[in-house]
């Protein structure tokens, strides 16, 4: 089995890189969007937050392996022509993006109206407001649900295989395609998985100790 592993290792190497690449441009775009509409969310006029509400119902109820056929095949009959990789990154910041945006507007709207109404006055600005009052508090109660949201892009990167990127998932089948050995292998590829979120982990409640301090 060891032996099986060491040979088989340098082929899953290069899928493994691939899911780190796309799951760490998936959490940063779906970090920033994410954020913006749960501002949007809590703060926006109606006009704004209508729209945002639409988009964020409609991702969230659509299953992902949907989502990504529908940007890989119907956007070129709309003469949007993307290949696999970016179009791949598209629909799933676009699927996380809509998640974290709920989580983030969670986040601010606990945080108590008098902290908002204390900033304004001392003469703070909106975005002073909300950088030096609303984040610092929010963030604390919108690091867990965030980590288990990143843990799950890592694994919904595994579907990214279905249009034809070289991930772990689809290394491991194209290894076990040779060598007809699908367990062992399997086995390697769940315990990389394992890895990736385990890191995660450890780095989420180093995190959450880092911001413990903060207190309503």
């Amino acid at each position: 089995m060891i032996e099986f592993a060491l040979r088989t290792l340098p082929f899953l190497w290069d899928g493994f890189l691939v899911t780190l690449h796309v799951s760490a441009l998936v959490v940063v775009v779906s970090l920033v969007a994410g954020v913006a509409i749960g501002i949007g969310f809590a703060y926006g006029p109606l006009w704004l937050r209508f729209p945002l509400r639409v988009y964020s119902d409609v991702l969230r109820g659509t299953p992902l392996l949907v989502l990504i056929f529908s940007v890989y095949y119907l956007l070129p009959m709309m003469g949007l022509n993307l290949q696999p990789f970016p179009a791949a990154v598209i629909a799933l910041s676009a699927f996380k993006a809509a998640h974290v945006g709920e989580i983030a507007r969670g986040a601010i709207g606990s945080i108590a109206r008098g902290q908002t109404d204390a900033g304004k006055a001392i003469g703070l600005t909106f975005a002073q407001r909300l950088a030096w009052v609303i984040l610092p508090q929010a963030v604390r109660r919108f690091l867990p649900p965030w980590v288990n949201s990143v843990t799950d892009t890592v694994k919904g990167s595994a579907l990214v295989s279905l249009v034809g990127i070289v991930d772990l998932m689809l290394a491991a089948q194209q290894v076990i395609g040779r060598t007809y050995e699908p367990l062992p292998v399997y086995v390697l590829a769940a315990f990389m998985y394992f890895a990736i979120n385990y890191a995660l982990s450890v780095a989420s409640r180093r995190l959450e100790a880092r911001f413990a301090y903060i207190r309503e």
